[in-house]
């Protein structure tokens, strides 16, 4: 399961959350404690970046929110981030500083570290996304299986039950993500690894690969 590990997935200098991930081994126990984070860090951030627009929702100064924007808290917007029109986050979120949330996209229960794109018709729910990772147009994370049993995690032979019936996808850093994608439940994508468009992913796809998905799953080495 070693590339599970957030050790092996994130930079976590790139996001308010770095703190709190690494005391953690795998990315999806932090799930059902982003909103105590939210809680615990938002009151401490500097005043002279932030500012408190909300019960528990802290914005930065820098970032640009469009009028149409909802916002739910508990919630942290960083410097520079741009929330376009009509997106709607439902609480229970980090958003990095540098980010765009594009419109008509949604967000909830979500670690989203710097530089960070979901820009059109997103849904992003119960994930962790690393730095400079991109989710192209219209692809999504799906959270909830069938038939809404635990999601496990397979990697290597091995299975790891996370106890969730929540759980989207954790994307490593500088990971690209093609138009129209479904990531399933239980999906961990390694670092910079490409998804093809209109793809449907599900497992571990490891770091520095290309995941293409015709009449069958193939994933190649990239060149180096």
């Amino acid at each position: 399961m070693e590339a599970c590990k957030i050790k092996n997935l994130y930079d976590l200098s790139a996001s308010l959350a770095g703190d709190f991930l690494a005391e953690l081994t795998y990315p999806w126990e932090a799930l059902d404690h982003i909103s105590e984070w939210v809680k615990k860090i938002g009151p401490t951030l500097d005043e002279d970046i932030y500012e408190k627009r909300g019960e528990d929702i802290w914005v930065a100064k820098s970032a640009k929110i469009y009028p149409t924007a909802t916002l739910t808290g508990p919630l942290i917007i960083g410097e520079d981030t741009e929330v376009r029109p009509g997106a709607f986050i439902r609480g229970s979120a980090i958003i990095g500083d540098h980010c765009v949330i594009g419109n008509s996209t949604e967000i909830k229960n979500d670690i989203i570290f710097d530089h960070v794109q979901v820009p059109h018709y997103n849904y992003v729910g119960d994930s962790v996304l690393g730095t400079y990772s991109h989710m192209g147009a219209g692809s999504i994370t799906s959270n909830v299986k069938a038939d809404k049993t635990h999601v496990v995690v397979k990697c290597d032979g091995e299975e790891i039950d996370t106890g969730r019936k929540k759980f989207g996808a954790m994307l490593g850093d500088h990971v690209e993500v093609g138009c129209n994608t479904v990531l399933n439940p239980g999906t961990v994508v390694g670092r910079n690894t490409n998804i093809y468009p209109v793809s449907m992913v599900r497992g571990v796809v490891p770091a520095d690969s290309i995941y293409k998905n015709k009449t069958t799953v193939e994933i190649v080495p990239k060149n180096k």
